[in-house]
């Protein structure tokens, strides 16, 4: 049987803690069989349900950077929650207004 492939649900959001929260929804896939990789720009995720023949894979932009050494995820009833804090910007640049 060929692998059907689809995009996953995805929703984020920031908390008030400066992290941010990322569910992925996943229906029917193990633990083992989600592969998740990020860097400070964006993460990708791909997970397959052999049974059904079915590879949910995307590749998603942040809006800002992010610390991906430090996301801490947990995946729970079909549904991947992955929390990250935001790369803290050290430098002030003063913006010249012409």
């Amino acid at each position: 049987m060929a692998m059907v492939k689809m995009t996953p649900d995805v929703f984020s959001c920031s908390d008030d803690k400066g992290n941010l929260e990322i569910q992925i929804n996943l229906p029917g896939v193990k633990k083992e069989d989600i592969e998740l990789k990020m860097v400070a720009e964006g993460f990708f995720i791909r997970a397959k349900r052999e049974e059904t023949g079915v590879e949910y894979a995307g590749t998603y932009a942040f809006c800002c950077p992010v610390v991906p050494e430090k996301a801490v995820a947990r995946y729970c009833e079909g549904k991947l929650i992955v929390i990250v804090p935001y790369m803290e910007s050290s430098e002030v640049v003063n913006v010249e207004i012409q």
